[in-house]
């Protein structure tokens, strides 16, 4: 938010590197997502599923408030529109977190952890995509 912070009132061109760095760092926390979910493949995890859980709507309540307040800008510049874009998907993930921490302490098992968090990372990776193709 504060690359978009930082373009409001700026050229379109500051507005869509603004937003192109946003997609750089959206492209390394997706990269970083999916590394993290094969370790634990690899080498196991016991997921907190309340721990989860909670932290996750705690975040739902947060990146919910974010996405109405920038709801109305969210066909603005490149920079809102990122901002639109990583705000959705945050709240799609934090939904999948929820749900994921919700089955880890139903069936005891850390796949739901690995699923959700592949997904995740997958939007993650989509959303970078969109707003590095963001032009104006």
């Amino acid at each position: 938010y504060g690359l978009a912070l930082y373009a409001v009132g700026h050229s379109v061109k500051m507005q869509v590197r603004a937003a192109h760095l946003a997609g750089v760092l959206q492209l390394i926390l997706a990269v970083g997502v999916l590394i993290e979910v094969v370790r634990r493949f690899v080498f196991g995890s016991e997921p907190e599923s309340l721990v989860m859980m909670a932290i996750a709507f705690v975040a739902l309540i947060a990146n919910t408030s974010c996405l109405l307040l920038i709801s109305k800008h969210r066909e603005g510049g490149a920079h809102m529109k990122a901002s639109w874009i990583f705000s959705a998907n945050d709240v799609v993930i934090n939904l999948g977190v929820i749900t994921a921490g919700a089955l880890v302490a139903w069936t005891g098992s850390n796949y739901p952890d690995l699923i959700i968090g592949t997904i995740a990372g997958v939007i993650v990776l989509n959303g970078a995509r969109r707003i590095l193709a963001l032009k104006d």
